[in-house]
């Protein structure tokens, strides 16, 4: 089956805004406070536990979790409409 190159840009799927939007907001957590923002790229994205986190960042597990429940709250206030 042949597609128009046109045919298949249409068909990609859009990017969600709020993957954007979190996007976004994950850079200013970054600008703000870098460690938080890679607390939340290695346990969300990267799937990682606590205890693996605290390990790549050389930090205790409790930092970890106190980072993470910093970051998840100013994501979800930046996020909020």
């Amino acid at each position: 089956m042949r597609l128009d190159l046109n045919e298949s840009i249409d068909a990609l799927p859009q990017p969600d805004s709020r993957l954007v939007d979190l996007d976004e907001a994950l850079e200013a957590l970054a600008r703000f406070d870098a460690r938080k923002a890679k607390v939340v790229e290695l346990r969300f994205f990267g799937g990682l536990s606590v205890e693996d986190t605290a390990e790549v960042l050389k930090i205790s597990p409790e930092s970890v979790m106190r980072d993470w429940k910093l970051a998840r709250a100013w994501l979800m206030r930046e996020l909020s409409p």
